[in-house]
């Protein structure tokens, strides 16, 4: 359900990134004169993203410390969610909530099947019964366009990366395939990598984020044929945000990304942001609306 230039975006972004680990791990094994190396870092990235992938449910919502509700408890919110879930023609997520002032919400789940929509105590006590449904329909998108999948591999692959730069820096220095004094070239080399490949992981996970979000907004929009709705819960959002923002530690740090729209405020800088501006989302929104 995606536009196709996001699509297109994504591939290309992700693409990059396994390009950057390959580059890595070839001058890893290159460097130590241990080509066993890169087969040891391979299984460790792929691991890493599996578990990732079949647990970022259960990360999440431990992490935030949400709970389900059920039916007979948020009756409204059930038939919200279902009603959009078979305008979609696909199942309807389970429905958490997370005891936090902050206003936001996040979807997560390895496939449709097991889909999960989180809401913040706080999104439900500040959006209109419209706003929060454009907000559903932005979270639904994320679990039918398989975003969580998407998040996950570029996540592991970018702090993979990290860690294997840092490991050479530290272990490799160009001192491999018997050098004795290392290698200057290798050397330089590695500091290179140790300074630059994290941070141009990170950018193109960042980058990655920021596209999956512009396409929930646009697929979630038209979902629920009312793209002014998400215009307004955004804005509203990104107020209640700055008045209440989520605490920054490790725990929120890691899934920050999920949530629909950065969880810590002006503080985050837009450059390293998972989130597009919201000025930009809630313009094309807008113009969405106005049929451009």
């Amino acid at each position: 359900m995606h536009h196709h230039n996001g699509r297109l975006r994504t591939a290309g972004l992700l693409a990059f990134l396994f390009a950057m680990l390959l580059l890595v791990g070839a001058i890893v094994a290159y460097a130590s004169g241990t080509p066993q190396f890169l087969f040891i870092f391979g299984l460790i990235g792929v691991g890493t993203v599996a578990y990732s992938y079949w647990n970022s449910d259960k990360i999440a919502l431990r992490a935030m410390k949400a709970y389900p509700v059920t039916r007979e408890q948020a009756p409204a919110l059930y038939a919200m969610v279902e009603e959009l879930a078979a305008r979609a023609e696909q199942p309807a997520p389970r429905i958490y909530i997370a005891p936090t002032p902050t206003p936001n919400a996040f979807a997560t789940g390895r496939n449709p099947e097991n889909g999960v929509v989180c809401f913040t105590e706080g999104i439900l006590n500040l959006l209109t019964e419209r706003e929060l449904r454009g907000v559903t329909g932005h979270e639904l998108m994320h679990v039918y366009n398989r975003d969580i999948l998407i998040s996950s591999v570029a996540a592991a692959v970018a702090g993979f990366l990290t860690t294997v730069t840092q490991f050479f820096l530290l272990f490799g220095g160009g001192g491999g395939r018997n050098n004795q004094g290392g290698n200057p070239l290798m050397l330089v080399g590695a500091l290179l990598a140790a300074l630059l490949m994290p941070l141009a992981a990170s950018l193109i996970q960042m980058a990655i984020s920021r596209t999956r979000e512009y396409d929930a907004d646009s697929d979630g929009a038209a979902l629920t044929g009312d793209p002014l709705a998400l215009a307004s819960a955004l804005a509203k959002l990104d107020g209640g945000i700055a008045r209440q923002p989520l605490k920054e530690d490790p725990k929120h740090d890691a899934h920050a990304h999920m949530m629909i729209a950065n969880p810590f405020g002006p503080r985050a800088k837009q450059m390293f942001s998972t989130h597009p501006p919201m000025a930009e989302r809630i313009e094309r929104l807008e113009a969405m609306a106005r049929g451009q």
